[in-house]
């Protein structure tokens, strides 16, 4: 019998359709980078002796539900009220399901409301990454890294986007209202959604990160 094979991007699909546990039969190989993504979008892989696989172990065609799609939590303060509003619909377009966590308008308010709205989300799994707005977007990354198991990164061009994703496991990206503008935030968007971790050498580093979070938790 040939073997199956539980790739990265069947993580991914099974994903943006909301499932949250896959089953694979003794024949499937599960690759590594499948099993780190799993664990970063809470996803469980179990063995099920039935000689069946779930429709995300079967094929890696994003087009299997059509219609699904991964959730993100956005919020921003006041100093990123506009540009969040201006991101929504973009997101919304590249097929996203956004959810808004406020500010809902130009009013002064605290970024570290935000920040932990958005973190706690994400470490909830009720959506599988963060997007936190505020007017430079290293605050709103200082707050939410207060969070264990959130890794955020202000971002600022494609470049640290991606570094971020494929390094870093970046699970919530932070933004400058004040210092982006429209067209190079929707780049780096693009670019922080769509990179995927590499896993490999990288893991070791993370979970000296998470290490330390634990030693400061006890």
């Amino acid at each position: 019998m040939a073997k199956r094979l539980l790739s990265e991007q069947n993580i991914i699909d099974a994903s943006k359709r909301g499932e949250k546990i896959l089953y694979c039969d003794d024949e499937t190989i599960v690759t590594a980078a499948a099993r780190d993504r799993s664990q970063q979008l809470g996803i469980r892989v179990e063995k099920k002796k039935e000689n069946k696989l779930s429709a995300a172990a079967v094929s890696a065609r994003p087009t299997e539900q059509p219609g699904a799609k991964e959730t993100i939590a956005i919020a921003g303060d006041h100093g990123g009220f506009g540009l969040k509003e201006q991101m929504k619909p973009f997101l919304t377009n590249l097929g996203y399901n956004v959810i808004d966590l406020g500010t809902n308008g130009e009013e002064p308010c605290d970024y570290p409301d935000f920040a932990f709205s958005v973190g706690t989300m994400v470490i909830k799994g009720t959506a599988s990454r963060g997007i936190m707005i505020d007017s430079v977007g290293m605050a709103s990354a200082i707050a939410a890294n207060k969070i264990p198991g959130i890794r955020a990164a202000c971002c600022y061009d494609e470049f640290s986007a991606r570094s971020s994703r494929e390094h870093n496991n970046a699970n919530i990206l932070t933004l400058g209202g004040k210092v982006l503008g429209s067209e190079l935030t929707k780049s780096i968007l693009k670019v922080w959604l769509e990179t995927a971790y590499a896993g490999g050498r990288h893991q070791k580093r993370l979970d000296k990160i998470s290490d330390i979070e634990k030693k400061f938790l006890k």
